[in-house]
């Protein structure tokens, strides 16, 4: 089982000298999406969705990617398992021991054995699966594409799936629809398994359902992380279940990474003011620590990633930005502890985590 007080590495920015435990490293990761306007359509701008990420995910590690909604999250992860094409930068898979891979590289044509290595779980239950289509459809789909399994095979990988994931095997026959969200969410949770991934993205694995259920799903994650040496990219707004789950976390704004470190250091003394602000929202189940500190609002909207600020694209909202803030980008920069963080001033400031944790 793997937590966040069970640490793996605390490796923060990508470089040229990677461990012989990284299983993915990303460089400078980028996605910009055209603006088109006009009768010809041509583009008038682009909208920087991901802007220059750098990160290493190590081998049986659960890296949590956090941020407000419209960051770039979601991206990232797509980018990954290339359901998008990023627009430059570099997503090195290291498989067996081989040269690494440049998944962001490689052709539509010969991704097919990177598939089978990334797989993702998606957001909502309900719209991620076809309705037309059986259980046994839906999970046995990933295994018929790639030539695995067929017939009374690919009925019994499918029952032993099932199982894994806590569903009746008889179930297979059955349409989405007779399923909780929950259950869905399990049954997505298989297929993504099916062709026994190294990596799985988790998009907001959680999020959609119910929260009597979202515990259930956690422990179901960590179980099948020890049992079948999984390493997870959890994408997520919810701050105490990164907590809860993650060994290291990754903050984003407006595309860019802005704080990496391990999951203690992080809640409890952050180095970013956006990271203090985004753990100032976290709730508190102890009435007695409620009123010992308030939650940081940030003033002004989050930057347009089609026209983002000069300088730090967080200082508009920043209470601590000085006059350099606006007019020179901070690097993403290694603290000495294996953290990072891309702030001018993060040696000068006293940021607030917190104190008591909620997993």
């Amino acid at each position: 089982m793997t937590t966040a007080g069970h640490n793996v590495g605390t490796a923060g920015i990508a470089g040229d000298n990677v461990g012989d435990d990284v299983l993915l490293d990303v460089r400078n990761l980028q996605l910009h999406f055209p603006i088109r306007r006009g009768l010809m359509r041509r583009p008038a701008g682009y909208v920087r969705a991901v802007d220059g990420l750098d990160f290493v995910i190590r081998r049986g590690e659960t890296l949590g990617l956090v941020g407000e909604s419209g960051c770039g999250k979601t991206s990232t992860g797509r980018c990954v398992v290339r359901s998008y094409d990023p627009t430059g930068g570099e997503i090195l898979y290291h498989g067996n021991g081989t040269q690494p891979a440049d998944i962001a590289k490689v052709k539509s044509t010969a991704l097919k054995q990177y598939r089978r290595a990334i797989r993702m779980i998606f957001q909502d239950p309900h719209s991620s699966l076809n309705p037309r289509m059986t259980l046994r459809d839906i999970v046995g789909e990933p295994l018929k594409v790639h030539g695995i399994a067929s017939g009374s095979e690919l009925d019994e990988r499918v029952a032993s799936l099932l199982q894994t994931v806590g569903l009746r095997p008889e179930y297979m026959s059955r349409y989405p629809h007779a399923f909780s969200g929950g259950e869905r969410q399990r049954v997505g949770i298989a297929r993504a398994l099916s062709l026994d991934p190294r990596l799985v993205i988790a998009d907001e694995a959680i999020s959609a359902l119910d929260v009597s259920v979202r515990a259930q799903i956690l422990n179901l994650l960590q179980d099948l992380q020890a049992d079948r040496h999984l390493t997870y990219l959890f994408i997520s707004h919810d701050l105490s279940v990164v907590e809860y789950l993650c060994d290291r976390v990754a903050v984003m704004y407006v595309g860019k990474i802005v704080e990496m470190a391990d999951t203690a250091s992080l809640f409890t003394a952050p180095q970013h003011p956006y990271t203090e602000a985004l753990l100032s929202a976290v709730p508190k189940p102890d009435p007695l620590l409620r009123d010992r500190r308030e939650r940081i609002v940030l003033s002004g909207d989050v930057a347009d990633p089609a026209d983002p600020p000069s300088g730090c694209y967080f200082h508009p909202r920043c209470p601590y930005a000085q006059p350099i803030c606006a007019t020179e980008e901070p690097p993403l920069r290694d603290l000495g502890n294996g953290n990072s963080v891309a702030c001018h001033f993060a040696e000068e400031l006293d940021l607030r985590g917190v104190t008591a944790h909620t997993g």
